[in-house]
């Protein structure tokens, strides 16, 4: 069975965020009609996620003849190398995202808050035809002869010939598909900070030369720096025990940030957030005709910048098949089954392992494990083939290589630049 999208039944997508919008942009690209239900009343403007790695770049350039890909290029702060560090002694070991021109168009990682991808696709869609309804709160979803039926609070029906659910960690659709999800809360909070100064210009001597993307490994605290181009981010874990309230008093956030580097005055605090952070993955990424992508589907640390990324990926995976499933003789059925088998799949093996493996490294408070990490870093960042293997890994171009994005059901695995 094909999906019959129509002006009638759109392919309605809940949640305004990069990863629904993105998926409304690649669908309304290929000419399938598509609408945006979002619970709050207006865009969301809290500083998030940041990153954008190449593969995604990758992704993004090839949608829309490259409009939005070349205006976030425009306006982000590219970064082609980042350091692992140890709080007391500095640089173990520095990778530099260059070793991948000759595979990648964008060989650097793009800094660029979340929030800018939103407010570009959010001028862009409607030029697509795709209609937007904020503070249109998901509460039911039913299954009909022609799709499915989304319910919002106040009593709108949306008849939809399917349903996206991109609506975050928190997922009213995933809650009404009844799919569990699994994984762990960390006992540890994270608190992000951001702040006017350059951190490379007052950072003591042990942090001379810092990354623009640093994670800096510490057995009591461990540190993660990057630049965007508003500001520096830096974040801290937040002890269990600690209250949130009382870690985030400007004084409690001053200590902190002077306690890392101490620039003989009080920072200016542009932005502060404070999160749980998860690893969980959801028992199905779809069922019938309702599909979940992005934080929907699966949470995890924010080392590594993953999040963000893996989310696009559902989207433009998602957005493939969809497409292909609305052709004469498209088995939406079929494209579904491989979404949920392959994206489910990346976010196991490589979003929740290597996210994982990156918390645990900079938290280590075993110094025999400690220097056995860092002298595995220094070994494999001193290695081109090694460094190579890593960077490709950590760009997610080793993802998007070996399982695809939208590959073709009958298709085999490829190498070499994301497909």
């Amino acid at each position: 069975m094909s999906l019959a999208a129509s002006a009638d039944r759109p392919v309605t997508v809940v949640g305004a965020g990069p990863v629904g919008l993105v998926t409304a942009w690649s669908l309304a690209d290929a000419g399938l009609p598509v609408r945006v239900l979002e619970a709050d009343t207006v865009n969301r403007t809290d500083w998030r996620a940041s990153t954008f790695h190449a593969a995604t770049m990758e992704l993004l350039a090839g949608i829309d003849g490259g409009v939005v890909a070349d205006e976030m290029l425009a306006r982000g702060l590219r970064v082609p190398r980042y350091h692992y560090r140890d709080r007391r002694q500095g640089l173990v070991a520095e990778f530099d995202l260059g070793a991948l021109a000759d595979e990648t168009r964008f060989p650097f990682r793009l800094q660029l808050n979340q929030q800018r991808l939103v407010e570009i696709l959010l001028r862009r869609l409607p030029e697509l035809g795709v209609a937007q309804h904020f503070a249109a709160r998901v509460s039911g979803l039913a299954p009909d002869t022609g799709g499915v039926t989304v319910t919002t609070e106040d009593g709108t029906a949306y008849p939809s010939s399917l349903v996206v659910g991109a609506d975050g960690a928190g997922s009213a659709v995933r809650k009404l598909l009844g799919a569990s999800f699994e994984g762990v809360t960390y006992p540890q909070r994270f608190l992000i900070i951001s702040v006017a100064e350059d951190l490379r210009a007052v950072v003591p001597d042990v942090h001379a030369d810092l990354a623009e993307v640093s994670y800096i490994a510490d057995p009591d605290e461990f540190v993660f720096v990057l630049r965007t181009p508003e500001s520096w981010r830096v974040l801290f874990p937040i002890p269990p025990e600690e209250d949130t309230d009382a870690a985030l008093e400007p004084a409690a956030m001053q200590r902190r940030l002077r306690g890392f580097a101490d620039i003989g005055h009080d920072y200016g605090i542009l932005d502060r957030q404070i999160y749980a952070v998860h690893q969980r993955v959801a028992d199905r990424f779809h069922e019938g005709r309702v599909v979940l992508a992005g934080d929907a589907a699966h949470i995890n640390s924010p080392m590594g910048g993953m999040g963000l990324n893996s989310g696009i990926h559902d989207a433009v995976d998602l957005g493939r098949r969809l497409v292909r499933a609305a052709a004469p003789g498209g088995d939406l059925a079929a494209e579904l089954a491989a979404y949920d088998t392959v994206r489910r799949g990346v976010a196991l093996d490589y979003v929740r392992a290597d996210t994982h493996r990156n918390t645990q490294m900079m938290a280590e408070r075993d110094p025999a494990v400690r220097a056995e990490n860092q002298a595995a870093l220094r070994a494999t960042a001193a290695d081109p083939d090694a460094a190579r293997a890593w960077l490709r890994r950590a760009s997610l171009l080793t993802a998007v290589a070996e399982q695809g994005i939208g590959r073709p059901l009958a298709a085999s695995s490829t190498h070499g630049r994301p497909a």
